[in-house]
């Protein structure tokens, strides 16, 4: 099933928190406020602030509960990362609404990254998921690695079913399935958002697609097919983890923003305000090379009168 060209598309900005975790430059909290601003100027509805995990172990996380009391006052959807039981009680004490909490399909990457096991990662889920639960947060559970660990290779589709049949059971708003290292392709994302969009509905589903291997677009265009109309992305494709070798940047906000806008989907997005906001990111990093699209998108608004009307999406 191809996009409607009445279909509204969510893009959820990751740039403030995928996206700066793996950056060498440490950005201040009044640096990645400006970015957030620039990133609802542009029209973003739905944004990951940062992520209460230690320090010590992700410099550029340190300051998310300043970044979220300066927040503008904006109809957005926030949410933060949280690792843990600890991370929960200091990201609740911020009062933001929306947390994402991590459970990997992979034994090795669970370990890795959060020093548990699988079993012991998911009950630490499903106690956050029962927290969130009484404290009124929506608990937004990522299943990492779901097509491919770094680790131990190719993922069972079974095994993701059955970890999204589990925390939906708790209680879970949604589920974003995640392409931590950017190893999936078209036929395979198709294939198991399918199946979860069979089980689970669409509307409770999200994907996360990293550009490794250069097909995170074609991935995204999948997941519409498949149904899915909600997608991370991040401006000017920040991203990286720090515990996934290799892995590079989260699908770059301003190429999904103009796939769905060349679609005629709907994302509320203001192209010009969003190539200004993918520029910032540039300057502040230092090192965001940009998505796919941005020079077209660039060359387009500074156009002027040479820019063809016909070639700019509305």
């Amino acid at each position: 099933m191809s996009p409607a060209t009445t279909d509204a598309i969510i893009l959820n900005e990751v740039g403030r928190r995928d996206g700066l975790q793996n950056q060498p430059r440490i950005l201040t909290a009044q640096q990645r406020l400006q970015l957030i601003e620039a990133l609802v100027a542009a029209g973003l509805r739905s944004i990951e602030v940062g992520s209460f995990v230690s320090p010590k172990a992700v410099p550029a996380m340190a300051g998310s509960d300043e970044v979220i009391a300066g927040l503008p006052r904006a109809p957005v959807y926030w949410s933060a990362l949280v690792p843990n039981r600890r991370g929960y009680e200091l990201a609740k004490a911020t009062g933001i609404g929306a947390l994402g909490l991590i459970l990997a399909t992979s034994n090795t990457f669970n370990e890795k990254n959060l020093r548990m096991t699988t079993a012991q990662t998911e009950a630490t889920v499903l106690e956050l998921i029962d927290a969130c639960r009484a404290d009124g947060i929506d608990a937004l559970v990522y299943l990492s690695t779901a097509w491919a660990c770094p680790y131990e290779g190719w993922i069972d589709e079974d095994v993701v079913m059955a970890m999204a049949a589990t925390v939906f059971a708790a209680g879970a708003k949604a589920v974003i399935v995640s392409d931590t290292i950017g190893a999936a392709h078209p036929g395979a994302v198709k294939r198991l958002m399918n199946r979860l969009a069979a089980e689970f509905g669409a509307a409770r589903l999200a994907c996360h697609f990293h550009d490794t291997r250069g097909m995170a677009l074609a991935n995204v265009y999948a997941a519409l097919e498949a149904g899915i109309r909600k997608f991370d992305a991040s401006i000017a494709g920040l991203g990286g983890c720090p515990f996934a070798p290799g892995a590079t940047g989260n699908v770059a906000t301003e190429d999904v923003a103009l796939l769905a806008a060349q679609s005629g989907c709907d994302t509320g997005i203001d192209l010009e305000q969003l190539v200004a906001a993918a520029e910032l990111a540039r300057s502040l990093t230092g090192t965001a090379q940009g998505g796919h699209a941005l020079g077209w998108l660039r060359r387009q608004r500074d156009g002027g009168q040479q820019r063809n009307p016909a070639l700019w999406p509305r």
